[in-house]
């Protein structure tokens, strides 16, 4: 073969490596699955996602301003006995496990000269974190017990009815409207249990 040929003729290419079907498959199932995941993720967030501070069932801050509250009513005045060492020392355990929404009521902003006064709807049912023992929790007079809680009950006001614990190291007072049956006070029994230690009950 002359020289001339030889220089010029064509050099086959090398073969092309068969196409591997399982990384075809990935890459169909990822074009697939991507736009997928990034839907749901933003879906989610629409409907099911929520700011932890928006929670009804959270607890409430202790100087109650939370965004479950009922803006639409007045602010509440609340008489609250001087913060005591004994209520800065206890309350603010209490306080900060309270619920945005009691019986079906929510909370409502209070003015009160301590940070331990709480309230829930209008009419308000109103606690008090902190208060003097009652003048008529005497020697002999009985307390009611709401699941491992004991409490004196005050009904010489026709205006209100108010629970107060006897059993915890402060006492702990909630007033409840006239028409108000005992299941705020049943409702707020275990945060009281859970924040206050039991201490033998000392009537005057």
């Amino acid at each position: 073969m002359p020289a001339e040929a030889a220089l010029t003729e064509d050099v086959p290419a090398p073969a092309r490596p068969p196409e591997d079907p399982l990384r075809r498959i990935a890459l169909i199932a990822a074009a697939v699955l991507v736009p997928l995941v990034v839907g749901l993720v933003v879906l989610v967030n629409v409907l099911g996602g929520s700011d932890p501070a928006d929670d009804g069932d959270g607890p409430a801050t202790v100087d109650g301003s939370t965004p479950a509250q009922r803006e639409d009513l007045p602010v509440l005045p609340v008489e609250v006995p001087p913060a005591t060492p004994e209520a800065d020392a206890s309350c603010p355990a209490l306080m900060g496990t309270l619920p945005l929404e009691l019986a079906g009521e929510p909370s409502r902003r209070v003015d009160s000269d301590t940070p331990y006064a709480y309230a829930w709807g209008d009419p308000a049912t109103v606690l008090i974190c902190g208060v003097d023992r009652p003048a008529g929790y005497v020697v002999g007079v009985s307390a009611i017990q709401i699941n491992g809680v004991q409490w004196y009950v005050d009904t010489s006001d026709p205006d209100a009815t108010v629970w107060t614990t006897v059993d915890r190291p402060v006492y702990v007072q909630i007033t409840l409207p006239p028409e108000v049956d005992s299941a705020p006070v049943t409702a707020l029994t275990p945060q009281i249990a859970a924040a206050l230690p039991y201490r033998e009950p000392q009537p005057g």
